[in-house]
């Protein structure tokens, strides 16, 4: 087996995402069309794939803002769950963050989301903001987390850059 690689998204990649989001996200999978609407949004947004042996093991993307960028998604393949992955995918689009210049980043999570929760704890992430009954149907609440990011050899992780309200409105 060879390394696992991280690279950009491509054109040549649509229709392998489409299926992917399918198995994942079947009532909120992306279509084709949505997904040549975010690569027309090159440079400001940036999508990336973690491959293996020519196989699709997770994607990423980030929406570059400036001092903020915010994490627009992370999937694994069902398959490849569990291997860390997620968190080289999240390593990527952060230090993607950093070159462009950010110093913080925000994301957006289902509360009911356990793995992606617990992926994004060990990274350092940290809740700022609750939107209750954001996800329909299942009135199940969405959690904006935050993370500070440091483009230097410096430490990362914490919720500094955003302040102590982020968001406004209900927190931790």
């Amino acid at each position: 087996m060879s390394a696992v690689t991280v690279r950009e998204v491509t054109s040549a990649d649509i229709d392998a995402l489409v299926e992917f989001d399918a198995t994942l996200f079947a009532d909120d999978a992306w279509p084709a069309t949505t997904w040549w609407a975010e690569l027309a949004e090159r440079p400001r947004r940036e999508y990336l794939v973690l491959e293996q042996d020519g196989a699709l093991l997770a994607y990423g993307g980030v929406d570059h803002g400036g001092e903020s960028a915010d994490i627009m998604t992370v999937a694994v393949v069902r398959e490849a769950q569990g291997r860390g992955h997620g968190a080289a995918m999240l390593d990527a689009l952060e230090e993607a963050a950093g070159r462009r210049g950010a110093t913080g980043a925000l994301l957006e999570v289902r509360a009911d989301n356990a793995p992606a929760l617990a992926l994004y704890e060990r990274a350092g992430w940290r809740q700022l903001h609750v939107r209750r009954r954001y996800y329909q149907p299942g009135d199940v609440d969405a959690l904006i987390l935050g993370k500070t990011l440091l483009t230097g050899p410096a430490e990362r992780g914490t919720t500094e850059a955003f302040g102590n309200n982020a968001g406004g409105g209900e927190g931790e």
